[in-house]
């Protein structure tokens, strides 16, 4: 329930609304892809009565060992098999390396999929002993059985230690494996002039903190030696961690292909460089006059940085030869006439676009322009009209939840509040996952908070605990991924995941859940929001029925550092979810990440600020790195903005985000009439979409994890369904 004041964080075994919501069920795979009904996964894993070990991946060992070690003696039952592997490793995990070995005994045998990592924990169990003799003797025997399993890497990197024969081999064999990259970096600390073990790193070394230094050193030191391939490896990894003004001038020296070449003139206008990007632009265009995607693209781009005339002439080439993406020349093209006194033939434009390509991108833009214009005008009868259309004509457009929003809002507007009823019943079953769709929810009176209450509740929070399978990637590295043996899958997808620069959706999908596993946040909600970004019709068809399971969501809004959050939410009475949700918006939960001006940690934290704050807490010596000193003054900052702002929390995430002098000079411009207005006047782009986004998080947290809202949600979408599109 939505409590008040009592902050309380409840780990559950089920999330049965969340579950219901989703209503999809993943079936196991076995290793040849098929899937298996519900009455074959019973007979694997035993009697139907016995507890199931994998809803027991979420508990910390000493929670989870009776449960475990009583599955253990079931037999030889799938379920069996893995509550001794998962016994083995919390006894790892505990010290206790000669009862973890016990429970490893003859497990290979029986356990195929994950013999090859049975035989890991025992050499790491007899490491733990520090019996030197029997863990060099089980690294070898693991070598010896299992020469060709990627698990080998592992025994190649620890004998290595001791014969450099063996990294060597390492090399050779598994250059992809993270064991394989802490060698290279290993040797390159040795010895730093090895451009070829840098380029294993610029190939392989995506999650390793001097991960772009080692690309400006190959490009620094060793720029006479690279072949036109390892200019694109290298300008890939600076794609890959946005550094796009480097990665355009490494592009530029890969091979002549469409893509390259538009990544060199984008990565230039990027960084600031118009006048290389125009050229750069136009000879993109030159060499590959029609090739798609990437010469439309290139186009667009180029008119937007050329003289008007000059840009006529590209978005006509646009309009007439790519019609992928001639809405968007006709959408530029129209105030490029504007600007030149030719009103007549923008509105006659404007009216092709919309006549033609009604259900476009472009035509939503211009709709909502046409909308936001009439309501300035008091005509809230027209804004209405257009905003309608854009949920009839385009109602995939980015535009349509706020649109969807609004013929709510304006219909209150006109007195129509059945017809507000109905368009805010609407957002919540056809874009349940917005902004727009929780405004939409405390307008119909739902128990979510509003801007002024959302500080005083206290959403119950209750975790899932079992998995859904993955759909792609080898039986053991499934495995893995279900027994939440999150970092060794993470290990064994670096050699499986070999379509990096065009992954399939569901690769796509896998590389970010397994990289949110294993901390790697930033990158893996980017993977996974990402997604919504395919255009091809089989891939959107893809996306939307991962969307329907509950892995994704819990993948993308995940719950690290919960105990923390907490903690000092708690001590500040702040709304432990709204923090949270702060918190994925400041800095996905990365808590070395410092922006330009200096902002560092979870909550992003200017040193200013923390040295302020610190003082008035007494907080004698911090660390902004440190996950708790960094709750802890961006808590007490976050509750001191509200403080400022009566406990409305719209404005004081915006303080949180743009200052308080920023805030109270709107307020001074604007009032404060209507939020929802309010927030559609914030003028900086930035704050306005920060806290869209944080409001959003924090609805999306409430769905996935808060049993009411989840249920209510499963009630709401059971009684309307036949009203979606």
């Amino acid at each position: 329930m939505l409590k008040r004041r009592t902050t309380q964080i409840s780990l559950s075994i089920a999330l049965f609304a969340t579950a219901l919501l989703a209503g999809v069920f993943m079936p196991e795979l076995d290793r040849k892809g098929t899937s298996h009904s519900h009455n074959s996964i019973e007979e694997r894993l035993g009697s139907t009565s016995e507890m199931d070990v994998t809803t027991l991946v979420s508990m910390p060992p000493e929670q989870r060992s009776a449960q475990l070690q009583a599955a253990t003696d079931k037999g030889k039952t799938l379920n069996s098999k893995r509550a001794r592997y998962l016994l083995a490793s919390d006894l790892i995990e505990k010290g206790e390396p000669e009862k973890a070995i016990a429970s490893l005994k003859g497990l290979e045998r029986d356990y195929k999929a994950l013999a090859p990592y049975i035989a890991l924990k025992r050499a790491r169990a007899y490491e733990q002993i520090q019996d030197t003799a029997k863990a060099k003797d089980a690294w070898e025997k693991l070598l010896d059985r299992y020469d060709d399993d990627p698990v080998a890497a592992e025994a190649l990197y620890v004998l290595g230690k001791n014969d450099p024969s063996y990294w060597d081999r390492a090399i050779e064999k598994f250059p992809a494996h993270p064991s394989t990259v802490e060698i290279a970096r290993e040797r390159l600390k040795q010895n730093p002039n090895q451009p070829q073990l840098l380029l294993l790193i610029a190939k392989y070394g995506f999650h390793v903190p001097e991960y772009v230094s080692a690309l400006d050193t190959l490009k620094a030191k060793y720029a006479s030696e690279l072949t036109p391939e390892d200019w694109e490896t290298i300008a890939f990894g600076y794609w890959e961690k946005q550094k796009y003004g480097k990665g355009g001038i490494a592009y530029g020296k890969a091979p002549k292909t469409s893509e390259n070449m538009y990544r060199y003139a984008r990565g230039l206008w990027l960084d600031g460089k118009t006048k290389e990007a125009r050229a750069g632009y136009k000879k993109l265009i030159q060499q590959f006059p029609n090739a798609g995607e990437d010469t439309a693209l290139g186009l667009v781009r180029l008119a937007r940085i050329s003289k008007r005339e000059e840009a006529l002439t590209y978005y006509d080439r646009v309009i007439y030869n790519f019609p992928s993406h001639a809405p968007e020349a006709m959408y530029d093209k129209a105030k490029i006439l504007d600007k030149m006194d030719s009103a007549k033939s923008a509105t006659q434009l404007r009216q092709w676009l919309l006549d033609e390509y009604a259900s476009s991108e472009a035509a939503a833009k211009l709709r909502w322009e046409f909308a936001e214009k009439a309501a300035k005008e008091g005509n809230y009868q027209g804004a209405w009209k257009w905003a309608q259309e854009i949920t009839v004509r385009n109602p995939d457009s980015e535009i349509a939840p706020q649109a969807g929003f609004w013929v709510g809002k304006w219909a209150e507007k006109l007195g129509r509040d059945d017809d507000a009823k109905t368009a805010f019943e609407y957002m919540l079953l056809r874009y349940p996952h917005s902004y727009y769709a929780w405004r939409s929810a405390v307008l119909l009176g739902w128990n979510v908070g509003d801007f002024t209450t959302v500080r005083s509740l206290s959403p119950e929070v209750v975790h899932p605990t079992k998995r859904e399978p993955l759909t792609v990637g080898s039986l053991t590295l499934r495995e893995l991924y279900q027994l939440g043996q999150d970092r060794e899958a993470w290990k064994l997808w670096q050699l499986e995941f070999v379509n990096r620069k065009n992954p399939s959706v569901a690769e796509q999908y896998t590389d970010g859940v397994l990289r949110v596993g294993v901390g790697d946040n930033l990158d893996g909600l980017w993977m996974l929001s990402s997604l919504s970004k395919r255009e091809k019709p089989e891939e959107r068809a893809e996306y939307s029925q991962l969307k329907q399971t509950r892995t994704y969501w819990e993948a993308l809004y995940p719950f690290p550092y919960m105990e923390t959050i907490v903690k000092w939410s708690k001590e500040r009475e702040l709304n432990t979810v709204l923090v949270t949700a702060l918190i994925r918006q400041e800095s996905r939960f990365m808590p070395g990440i410092k922006s330009v001006v200096g902002a560092t940690g979870l909550m992003q934290v200017m040193p200013e600020t923390a040295k302020e704050s610190a003082k008035i807490i007494n907080l004698v010596s911090y660390d902004l790195e440190n996950v708790n000193d960094n709750v802890n003054i961006g808590t007490y900052y976050l509750g001191f903005t509200h403080e400022e702002y009566n406990d409305n929390s719209m404005l004081a995430v915006a303080s949180y985000n743009a200052g308080p002098n920023a805030v109270r000079n709107w307020l001074k411009r604007f009032g404060f009439k209507d939020a929802d207005t309010f927030v559609e006047q914030i003028p900086y782009p930035e704050t306005r979409g920060y806290v869209e986004s944080v409001f959003e998080n924090y609805w999306n947290y409430l769905q996935i994890y808060n049993p009411e809202i989840a249920a209510l949600m499963a009630e709401h979408y059971a009684k309307h369904q036949g009203n979606i599109n």
